[in-house]
């Protein structure tokens, strides 16, 4: 029985101890620091691209939100086809433009899908196997689009309208 009354007596004095140092101790402080100055990222304006070959020609006009949201129009005048333009709707995604583009042609209105990617100031666009879902064009696989740069938008003055 000594020896119970004992361990108590030498349990209670460990945790009364460690109890008092506990609250001797300094609280920690917590500094917050100031809060950060918002960045707020105007639109750039109106980006226009163009590319021109042997009368064919494919015009790009469009400005980025701070969002990374694209709008604009994009046409495609090609020889022996029929001239198409329409609304450019999507998203910046690093170096790349992915957007639909809705579009008339022959008075019939459709989407397809547009990806560009961005290299050097200018835009490639990309081609690979499409499928068609919900009346919209769009690439079987982003992955594996091929860009050719013969067809290489560069950066022009954009038209006053």
């Amino acid at each position: 029985m000594k020896k119970a009354l004992i361990l108590t007596v030498m349990a209670l004095a460990v945790f009364t101890s460690c109890k008092k140092e506990a609250m001797t101790t300094e609280p920690i402080q917590i500094t917050p620091s100031p809060p950060k100055e918002a960045e707020i990222v105007e639109p750039a304006g109106d980006q226009c691209y163009a590319w021109k070959s042997n009368g064919n020609v494919i015009e790009m006009s469009f400005n980025v939100n701070s969002h990374q949201e694209v709008n604009g129009k994009l046409s495609y005048n090609l020889v022996g086809k029929d001239k198409n333009e329409g609304t450019l709707i999507g998203n910046m995604k690093g170096d790349t433009l992915i957007a639909d583009y809705t579009f008339n042609s022959e008075g019939v209105s459709s989407v397809r899908e547009v990806v560009f990617l961005q290299k050097n100031g200018a835009f490639v666009e990309g081609y690979g196997d499409v499928v068609d879902a919900n009346n919209k064009v769009s690439f079987k696989d982003k992955s594996k689009l091929k860009f050719d740069a013969k067809n290489t938008l560069v950066k022009i003055d954009c038209k006053v309208e």
